[in-house]
C-alpha cells in the first residue's frame, strides 16, 4: 500500500508458494488464527505481510468483521492521528465534518498498522494508551469518544530491537505489540517458490489485460529463478504484468527481461568466471568470517553483522555458522559469545538479534554429540 492508504478489506488473500518456510508460515498464521493475540509480522518489503495478516482475520473470530489497514508511514503526525482515531468539524484546516478514525471503523474486527517502525515518538505514545485502553479520542475533542474492541496486527520491515536501542522506538510498545511475533522469509530464500508465482502471476495479468498466457522460455525461466528479487514478491508480480503487457508474441525470452535484471544476471556470469562453482563460493565467504572472529579475534559484530545487515551474507550462511559454533562449544549460547569474540554483556543482544531474523538453533542435538564429533571450522554442505 501506498503511504497513508488505508481501507476495509474487500478481496481474499493468497499466499502462494510450497517451500518449507511457507510451511512454517502457514502454521504459524493458522496457530495465530485460533487466538485474539497481538501479532507483529516482521520481513523485508514486499514479501506480503499484508497478505498475512489479512489471511489471519478472514480464518479467526473476527472475520464477520472489518479487517482496516492503515500505512503508518509517510505521514504527518497530525494526519496519522486523524485517520487513525478521526477528528472534530473545525479541528484543523479542511476538517468540515465529523469524521471516525480507522480504530472505530475496525471495532470487533482487525486493525492492521503497516510499517509500524516508521511511527515518530509521539505518535508511539498515543498507540501505547490506545493499546493499553482501547480508548479513542479524536483529535480536536476534549473527551473520550468511547471504546473499541480490535485485534492489533503490526508489521514492519525494519530492526525494532535496534531502533529501541538508539532511542527511536519505545520498548513498553513493542513488547504490547510483539506477543505473536511472525518472520516472513524473502523471495531469494523461498527456492522454487519462484517459478510457483512467476506461472501465477502470468495467468493473472494476461487474464486481467485480456492477453494470451505467455511462455517463458528455459532461458528466461533461469535467469528470473537466480535473480534475487530485492523488492520480493511485490516486484516479481510488477515484472510480470510488465511481460505481459508489452509481449509482442507467445513466447517470452530473455531478450524480453528488463534491464536490471539483465544487468545483474551478466554480472553474476562474469563473477562466476573467477570461481570453480557456487559451493566454493559460498563455503569460502562462510569460512573466511569463521576465521576472522575464532583466529582472528574480531568482534561478531565487527565481521559478520555488517555483512548480514547488507545483505552480502545470506540468512542460511548465519545459520551455518552459528551451527559450526554450536558444534565447538557444544550446544551453549554463552560459550559460543565467548568463541565469537562478544562480551558477556552482549549475551541477550545476541540471542534477541538471531530470534529476530530467525537464526536461533536448538542447541540439544549439540549437546549430544561426543566432544570427537564436535566440529572445528564450518564446512559448506
Amino acid at each position: 500500500m501506498a503511504a497513508g492508504d488505508s481501507h476495509v478489506a474487500t478481496i481474499s488473500p493468497l499466499l502462494l508458494g510450497q517451500s518449507a518456510e511457507m510451511g512454517r508460515l502457514r502454521d504459524d498464521l493458522k496457530a495465530a488464527a485460533r487466538s485474539d493475540a497481538k501479532v507483529l509480522l516482521v520481513g523485508e518489503t514486499g514479501v506480503g505481510k499484508e497478505i498475512a495478516a489479512r489471511l489471519i482475520h478472514e480464518t479467526g473470530r473476527r472475520r464477520a468483521h472489518n479487517f482496516v489497514a492503515i500505512n503508518c508511514a509517510g505521514l504527518p503526525d497530525s494526519l496519522l492521528e486523524s485517520e487513525l482515531f478521526g477528528h472534530v468539524r473545525g479541528s484543523f484546516t479542511g476538517a468540515y465534518r465529523d469524521k471516525p478514525g480507522l480504530a472505530a471503523v475496525a471495532d470487533n474486527g482487525t486493525l492492521f498498522l503497516d510499517e509500524l517502525g516508521e511511527m515518530s515518538l509521539r505518535m508511539q505514545a498515543l498507540l501505547l494508551r490506545f493499546v493499553e485502553t482501547g480508548e479513542v479520542q479524536r483529535v480536536g475533542s476534549e473527551r473520550i469518544e468511547g471504546r473499541v474492541n480490535v485485534r492489533i496486527i503490526s508489521a514492519t520491515n525494519r530492526n525494532l530491537p535496534e531502533r529501541i536501542q538508539s532511542k527511536e522506538f519505545r520498548e513498553d510498545l513493542y513488547y504490547r505489540l510483539n506477543v505473536l511475533r511472525l518472520m516472513i522469509a524473502p523471495l531469494r530464500e523461498r527456492g522454487d517458490d519462484v517459478q510457483i508465482l512467476l506461472q501465477h502471476y502470468l495467468e493473472e495479468s494476461a487474464r486481467i489485460h485480456r492477453a494470451d498466457v505467455p511462455r517463458l522460455t528455459p532461458a528466461a525461466r533461469d535467469i528470473l529463478s537466480t535473480y534475487r528479487w530485492p523488492g520480493n514478491v511485490r516486484e516479481l508480480k510488477n515484472v510480470v504484468e510488465r511481460l505481459v503487457i508489452r509481449q509482442t508474441g507467445n513466447e517470452i525470452g530473455p531478450h524480453d527481461l528488463p534491464s536490471e535484471i539483465l544487468d545483474v544476471h551478466t554480472f553474476g556470469q562474469t563473477r562466476a568466471m573467477f570461481t570453480a562453482d557456487a559451493a566454493i563460493e559460498t563455503k569460502s565467504r562462510v569460512e573466511v568470517l569463521w576465521d576472522r572472529m575464532v583466529v582472528n579475534g574480531e568482534s561478531f559484530w565487527v565481521a559478520v553483522y555488517p555483512a548480514f545487515i547488507d545483505r552480502e551474507l545470506a540468512k542460511s550462511d548465519l545459520r551455518q555458522l552459528i551451527k559450526a559454533g554450536l558444534q565447538r562449544s557444544q550446544g551453549s549460547y554463552r560459550k559460543l559469545v565467548e568463541l565469537f569474540r562478544m562480551s558477556s554483556a552482549d549475551y541477550k543482544r545476541f540471542l534477541a538479534f538471531l530470534n529476530q531474523h530467525d537464526c536461533h538453533l536448538p542447541f540439544h542435538e549439540f549437546r549430544e554429540r561426543r566432544p570427537e564429533e564436535s566440529a572445528t571450522a564450518p564446512h559448506a554442505g
